[in-house]
């Protein structure tokens, strides 16, 4: 998947509207409480994480969120439909679902699958050629999916949940089998769809890949929503410590000693020309201003804040 989108300028702000509405929501399977009560909004235009442990419950609120599986108790809501109730049939037809295990039809090409599912979703097969092209496929679209490779499949896989230009995507582990430039691209297609308003609730494995993509994630444990908002907004709520890395010449380690002596800090560590330093969030700039007073002996300093897999298992633990 090539990116072609532009850069964009200034990140565009989500409507405040909730088009996802999840109201004490319960899936049990006997003893088994796969879901335990969750409460969430998805605002229109948001691009929303949701990450947790297997079995934590993301893949069971994916099904009772597009209907597929019916809840024990609780309320959801999508587009102002009750999913199980008859408004919600019109609502389908807005949203796409890529499923984490993509299961095709091997002996049919790429064309041929997605000509397939356009007519089990009721639209169009005009614009296949297109989406295959956006996908990074077109060049395989006459090929059978058995030569198809795992991320080739999965890119396919995201071809037809767009297809029909959905307002309402989920995405289930979608980047499974890409190499990088394809999740280059595949956040590039993201990109594109959230500036058009589509709304998107996204699970992975690979915190990093999310961190700064996401505009607000909630972290689930044990069927249970542990914490809800921005990366930023559960960084400052766990309260994590920073690190700071500071390069100064050797001779000049004890002098950055010194000056943080007495001061709010955790762990202060030597390591090839640097040194490594844990603060707590609101030293800071206390911190900063000590360093500031060693009269340029400081080369360089970044501050590292706690990444999302710091604050996910800060909360899941």
């Amino acid at each position: 998947m090539a990116d072609t989108s532009p850069a964009p300028t200034k990140p565009s702000q989500p409507d405040p509207v909730p088009v996802i509405v999840a109201r004490g929501v319960r899936k049990h399977y006997g003893s088994i409480h796969a879901v335990d009560g969750v409460d969430l909004e998805v605002r229109a235009g948001e691009l929303f994480g949701l990450i947790g442990h297997n079995g934590a419950g993301k893949s069971t609120m994916f099904k009772m969120m597009l209907g597929l599986i019916p809840a024990t108790a609780g309320e959801l809501r999508i587009d102002g439909a009750q999913v199980e109730g008859g408004d919600f049939r019109a609502v389908r037809r807005k949203i796409g679902y890529l499923p984490e295990n993509v299961v095709l039809y091997d002996n049919l090409t790429g064309t041929e699958t997605l000509d397939f599912f356009a007519r089990l979703k009721g639209v169009s097969p005009a614009n296949n050629a297109a989406l295959l092209e956006r996908v990074g496929l077109i060049h395989a679209a006459k090929r059978r999916v058995r030569e198809y490779s795992k991320g080739m499949r999965q890119r396919l896989g995201f071809a037809q949940a767009l297809l029909g230009k959905p307002r309402i995507l989920f995405l289930d582990e979608p980047t499974t089998g890409l190499d990088p430039e394809a999740i280059r691209g595949f956040y590039a297609i993201l990109r594109q769809l959230k500036s058009e308003g589509v709304t998107m609730v996204i699970t992975s494995h690979i915190l990093a890949e999310i961190q700064e993509r996401v505009d607000r994630l909630a972290i689930m444990a044990a069927g249970k929503v542990q914490a809800t908002g921005t990366v930023q907004a559960l960084r400052e709520q766990m309260d994590l410590p920073l690190w700071f890395d500071v390069r100064v010449a050797p001779e000049d380690f004890e002098s950055v000693r010194n000056v943080l002596a007495g001061l709010p800090v955790g762990a202060v560590e030597a390591r090839d020309g640097h040194i490594a330093v844990q603060c707590a969030r609101d030293a800071k700039m206390t911190v900063i201003a000590a360093l500031a007073t060693l009269d340029g002996k400081v080369r360089d300093l970044t501050v590292r804040e706690p990444s999302l897999e710091d604050v996910f298992f800060g909360f899941s633990d």
